[in-house]
């Protein structure tokens, strides 16, 4: 649940006091779930610094003479955004306001990044595929006339986020009890290249340790404030939001995956389960009624997909992590939930695969098709970033892309670069898990068409 407003640190801190407010409590007589279905829309992640106006001034960053006609959607076209519920505002889903020492400003809410749409249907805990989170950001300040500078970016790839990066800078300015330090302590070298998918929420209720690399207990909900961390947030204000992140955690949990809209070849699928049996349930699982999860952490180099997001964290960071209020969380047996240096990953539940393209945790191969044939993956490609029925393959399963001869030009700018996936770009490899060359081609159908069905 990164927020597009972390990267505004370097505005001035003295304004902390009227910005960063705690969160409005949410109705006790609810459910926690309930609370949290409410929190994941609706609660800022960062203090609103952006003038609200912004939005409506984001077309002068197109070069455009005029506003487009129907500008609500041609903002949710642009950067990859999902229509709001009734309570929106007239905002984009996940683009929230908030009152601030200077007006109403702009922030992020949890469902930016974590609602999808896919086949025409909109998932709440499926990873948003189509957002350009980067052009978002960069125009929404320059809209604004702010020309923030950070030491990360939040998106290398459309579609993807950094996860890391934003936190582990934030981390560098905090001591053990997230007071903010006068300067930002050097723990190793700061991640780059980070890319991640983000993991459907309703996979959490499997596993025992959690997010790609399963560095950290599945039960923790203080890890999510890490999203909080902010210039103009005291120590004070973020572990207040606690309650709120427990009642978001209870929503996670909650999630349920959607079943695969269309017919399913049901003998296909039977040959297609006792394939999976033999070549994938040890990994990932297995489904029905008496499923069963391993939660295995699989080491770089057995699985061999790019390492970058499984490296990006150093040992000292860890360290020093597990000294702070986030690690002191404590679990039913008493003892707190601990960061672990993890250098893997966790091979995920496949319930509601089929919605959760593209796929690994860079989102570097566009189809299940792909997963299973490594030779046949598109090196460069891009794909229309729309998200009907239309736009999806229903045989493959995942995304319709277009193979390119070629990278873009470097030295373009990013939103001309932002609709081509490079996998020959640093944290963008598609290579790895190989699990499913020696099948043949009938078996790979099979198999496709058995994971449809999870």
């Amino acid at each position: 649940m990164r927020s597009l407003l972390v990267v505004l640190f370097p505005l001035v801190a003295l304004l902390a006091a009227g910005i960063a407010r705690p969160a409005a409590a949410l109705d006790p007589t609810k459910s926690s779930a309930a609370r949290g279905g409410e929190a994941v829309r609706t609660l800022p992640l960062q203090p609103p610094v952006l003038p609200a106006s912004a939005y409506d001034a984001l077309w002068t960053r197109w070069g455009v003479r005029e506003k487009p006609a129907d500008y609500d959607r041609a903002v949710r076209d642009r950067y990859g955004l999902l229509p709001a519920t009734a309570d929106g505002r007239g905002l984009p889903l996940g683009l929230v306001k908030g009152r601030g020492l200077l007006g109403d400003g702009l922030s992020s809410a949890c469902v930016m990044c974590h609602t999808g749409r896919v086949a025409g249907r909109t998932v709440v805990g499926l990873g948003n595929a189509s957002l350009d989170l980067q052009s978002l950001v960069g125009d929404l300040a320059d809209a604004a006339g702010l020309k923030p500078t950070a030491p990360f970016r939040l998106s290398y790839a459309r579609g993807t986020i950094d996860a890391v990066s934003p936190g582990a800078f934030m981390m560098r300015t905090r001591d053990e009890e997230l007071a903010p330090l006068a300067e930002p302590v050097d723990r190793g070298p700061l991640p780059a290249d980070v890319l991640s998918d983000p993991p459907a929420w309703w996979l959490l209720k499997k596993k025992k340790t959690r997010d790609w690399t399963g560095a950290i207990a599945a039960e923790s909900a203080r890890v999510d404030l890490t999203t909080l961390l902010h210039p103009l947030r005291t120590a004070e204000q973020i572990k207040q939001h606690e309650p709120a992140f427990r009642d978001i955690h209870a929503f996670v949990l909650a999630a349920e995956p959607p079943a695969y809209p269309f017919p399913v070849d049901r003998a296909a699928a039977a040959r297609g389960k006792g394939l999976f049996g033999d070549h994938c349930a040890r990994c990932h699982g297995t489904y029905g009624a008496d499923w069963t999860y391993p939660n295995r952490v699989v080491a770089l180099k057995e699985v061999g997909t790019d390492p970058v997001l499984a490296e990006a964290v150093t040992d000292r960071s860890v360290d020093f992590a597990n000294t702070t209020w986030f690690a002191r969380e404590v679990g039913p047996d008493g003892r707190p939930y601990q960061f672990v240096k993890s250098r893997g990953y966790q091979a995920p539940p496949l319930d509601g695969v089929w919605a959760t393209a593209p796929y690994f945790h860079n989102a570097s191969v566009p189809t299940l098709y792909h997963v299973l044939i490594s030779k046949a993956r598109p090196r460069v490609f891009t794909r229309s970033y729309r998200t009907d029925e239309a736009d999806y393959d229903k045989v493959r399963v995942g995304w319709k892309v277009t193979a390119l001869d070629r990278p873009p030009d470097p030295k373009l700018p990013y939103f001309e670069r932002r609709d081509v996936y490079d996998t020959t770009r640093r944290g963008q490899g598609n290579g790895g898990h190989t699990y499913g060359d020696d099948l043949t081609d009938a078996e790979r159908a099979d198999l496709i068409e058995y994971l449809k069905t999870l």
